[in-house]
C-alpha cells in the first residue's frame, strides 16, 4: 500500500497543502488545487490502495482553514471502502 504522509508542521495554509499533496502524488502542473480537482484525485487518479496520514494536524493553531479538506478527504475515504485509508497522528 503506497502512503502518502503529509505533515502539517510544515503546512502553512490551503496553498501550501495542495503544493505538498500534488507534489507527493506527483500530479501534473494542471492539478486545480481545489476541493473539485482534490475529490477527482482521490476518487478517479490515484492508484488505489493508498494510505493517507495526515501528522500535527492537531497541533496547526489555523487547522480550521483546513476543515473542508478534511471532509473531503474522509468523504472520499468512506466512498472508496477501505481502498484510501485515511490516518491522523
Amino acid at each position: 500500500m503506497r502512503i502518502i504522509s503529509l505533515d502539517f508542521r510544515y503546512i502553512a495554509d490551503r496553498a501550501e497543502f495542495y503544493r505538498q499533496f500534488a507534489e507527493k502524488c506527483q500530479l501534473s502542473e494542471a492539478f486545480g488545487a481545489n476541493l473539485d480537482a482534490l475529490w477527482d484525485v482521490l476518487t478517479g487518479e490515484l492508484a488505489l490502495p493508498v494510505k493517507i496520514e495526515l501528522t500535527h494536524l492537531h497541533r496547526h493553531p489555523h487547522r480550521a482553514q483546513f476543515a473542508a479538506i478534511i471532509a473531503t478527504l474522509e468523504e472520499a475515504a468512506e466512498e472508496l471502502d477501505g481502498a484510501l485509508l485515511l490516518t491522523r497522528n
